[in-house]
């Protein structure tokens, strides 16, 4: 590959950005907008995922970059120049998807090869180039093999291998590793990440299981309802989420909501609906908002802490516990909420809780985060884009 591996996003950060959505709004039917008011730029050699439900944009935005929808407002640029009307087969756009669109009368060598023989190079270049990207995916002895006689994580290898050997600026991948067993599933996505690593190249992924995000990206771009919610990396989004969508998408959470007291410094006091009271790190409400969302992460609670080490403990009572092997994982009712769960991790203490035990339990102020309980989508309300 010509594409040479970018030492860090700090550097590629730097420089102009590879991709960039310019408020660009779509809508199928005039009526109902699908993207709405997009604003993004892709840096060279990262990696980013676009993740979230169903219905909330994020394939149609990978849909509008590979040329196969147009935007119906707004503009995007791809190496600095706009693309509107390039058709896909000259944005020089690498494409991976779930169902892998192999040839199946195709050896896996012809498969790779036929973006090749498209461009029309010579034949001992597209040997060379579909030698080495099958040696790069771990299939170079499966070349004259037919996709029928593969895995399905060996198809997968094949159809990336076939995304990356006419050395595109740019690969997109829909929902790649859907079809394939959790473990498998896992495996390619280590694969994947470590050959970008070593390519460089630049990827725009799509997916909308939070875990598979979280361990391939190197940033994360949030949608719900046509809207980016937060973009950001995935240890970003996981500890600072910028809203209540984020907050209970990315990962577990514990959620309260409740009426704000007053502000205190960098605290917040909210009162929850059983009348107990809560102090928090404000995060996009201030004085005057009413009420709030509290969110806080399983890890982040105490188990019968000490008074002094946290700004918040409660009386609690344990309902069900779920051994994890290297942690227990405890519900319990605690300040009206009967489905807070807390990550006990495996010691002679937590197996010997029992269902029924009465437990205190408590949290940080800084590890509670108070957020705006109105819908993320509201103008002037939602995360950073």
């Amino acid at each position: 590959m010509t594409t040479q591996p970018v030492p860090g996003l700090a550097g590629a950060h730097r420089s102009e950005p590879l991709v960039r959505f310019i408020d660009v709004q779509k809508t199928f039917d005039g009526e109902t907008v699908v993207v709405r008011s997009l604003n993004l730029e892709i840096q060279r050699g990262e990696f980013l995922t676009l993740l979230g439900p169903s219905g909330s944009g994020k394939t149609t935005t990978l849909m509008m970059l590979a040329g196969f929808e147009a935007p119906t407002h707004g503009e995007i640029t791809l190496a600095g120049r706009p693309i509107k009307g390039v058709p896909p087969h000259k944005r020089n756009i690498g494409l991976v998807f779930q169902n892998y669109a192999l040839f199946p009368h195709m050896t896996v060598g012809e498969n790779v090869a036929f973006p090749l023989a498209v461009r029309r190079l010579e034949r001992g270049e597209v040997t060379r180039r579909v030698h080495r990207v099958l040696e790069m995916v771990q299939l170079g002895d499966y070349v004259n093999r037919h996709p029928a006689q593969l895995s399905g994580g060996q198809q997968q290898r094949v159809a990336l291998a076939r995304a990356l050997v006419f050395e595109p600026q740019l690969v997109l991948m829909d929902e790649p590793l859907g079809a394939l067993d959790k473990q498998l599933r896992e495996q390619m996505q280590i694969e994947i990440k470590h050959l970008h690593s070593a390519l460089g190249v630049t990827v725009v992924y799509v997916t909308h299981d939070q875990s598979e995000a979280l361990t391939m990206s190197d940033r994360i771009a949030v949608f719900h309802d046509g809207v980016i919610q937060q973009v950001d990396t995935p240890a970003g989004l996981y500890e600072e989420p910028a809203n209540a969508f984020v907050a209970q998408f990315i990962g577990e959470n514990n959620r309260f909501v409740g009426r704000v007291l007053g502000f205190e410094g960098d605290e917040c006091r909210v009162a929850l609906d059983d009348g107990s009271i809560v102090r928090a790190r404000p995060v996009n409400i201030r004085p005057g908002d009413a009420r709030a969302s509290l969110s806080l992460r399983p890890e982040r609670v105490q188990l019968n802490p000490e008074p002094e080490t946290c700004a918040n403990t409660f009386r609690a009572l344990v309902r069900e516990l779920i051994y994890l092997g290297d942690h227990t994982r405890v519900r319990v009712s605690v300040a009206g909420n009967d489905d807070f769960i807390l990550k006990v991790p495996n010691s002679r203490r937590s197996g010997r809780l029992q269902a029924g035990e009465a437990v205190q339990v408590g949290w940080s102020c800084e590890d509670c985060r108070a957020l705006d309980v109105l819908q993320p989508t509201q103008p002037g309300r939602r995360g950073p884009v």
